[in-house]
């Protein structure tokens, strides 16, 4: 088999070259990153548990009429995704205070906000990802006023749907971070959620407890990342009740 042609790696993920024009493989490492990937680490089994996860999220979403870049998943690390060029944001939302947006404002972990707030970061990991207002991205030609707009939409459409499935498994939605991508077809262009969704890119506390079952969990030493992913997965049904967290890093075959 030919070697593939790797096209970006990033702190989670690799992108090789798909089968067909426009495609891309999207391979889950069991990399784990945070404060800005000065803390870091390799856990057994993250890239399956979060290729499972956000394979369910993505499809879920395009069930429901949310246009997302996701295929098919190829095997237990990959998935096979729509090409996109992507926005150079994320897009934050927050159902309620948590991380930075607590210690900016100084408000105690879990307030529940009025609404959903939508906070945009510029994507550049040597500036930290610093949070930009609106005016700079038009400014910066980085998306435009419609863009914008259509943005929100889709990020209080996923938002609506990701609190509702979290609800219904005892786990409260805190936040979330998505990525945005612009897809052509003929002269149309339309924005599409793009990167993954899982909880790396969530905040998702227990409804009773308030345990954290995210990447809080690596950022503060709270236990076993895997074993907060692999209890979101079980309760989402991606898991087996009973069934063990994959583990072991599968042979990538070039």
């Amino acid at each position: 088999m030919a070697r593939r042609k790797l096209v970006y790696e990033g702190k989670a993920k690799i992108l090789y070259e798909g089968p067909e024009p426009g495609t891309l493989v999207q391979y889950f490492k069991d990399d784990a990153t945070a404060f800005n990937a000065e803390k870091k680490a390799t856990i057994e089994g993250k890239g399956v548990l979060n290729n499972r996860l956000s394979e369910f999220f993505m499809t879920g979403l395009n069930n429901i009429g949310v246009p997302t870049h996701f295929l098919k998943r190829l095997n237990m690390r990959e998935q096979l995704i729509r090409s996109v060029e992507i926005v150079p944001l994320e897009v934050i939302v927050r159902n309620f205070a948590a991380g930075s947006m607590a210690k900016r404002l100084g408000l105690e972990e879990g307030t529940q906000l009025p609404r959903p707030i939508i906070e945009f970061s510029y994507k550049d990991d040597k500036l930290g990802d610093p949070l930009v207002p609106e005016e700079y991205i038009i400014a910066f030609g980085w998306a435009t006023q419609q863009d914008l707009d259509d943005i929100v939409a889709l990020a209080l459409r996923v938002n609506d749907y990701l609190s509702g499935v979290m609800y219904g498994v005892g786990i409260k939605l805190i936040d979330f971070k998505i990525e945005v991508g612009r897809i052509w077809e003929n002269d149309y262009m339309r924005l599409i959620v793009a990167d993954e969704i899982s909880p790396d890119s969530c905040r998702l506390w227990d409804l009773e407890t308030g345990q954290k079952l995210d990447k809080d969990v690596f950022r503060r030493d709270l236990g076993s990342l895997t074993d907060a992913y692999t209890e979101v997965a079980r309760r989402l049904g991606v898991l087996p009740k009973g069934g063990a967290a994959p583990m072991g890093k599968p042979t990538l075959i070039n």
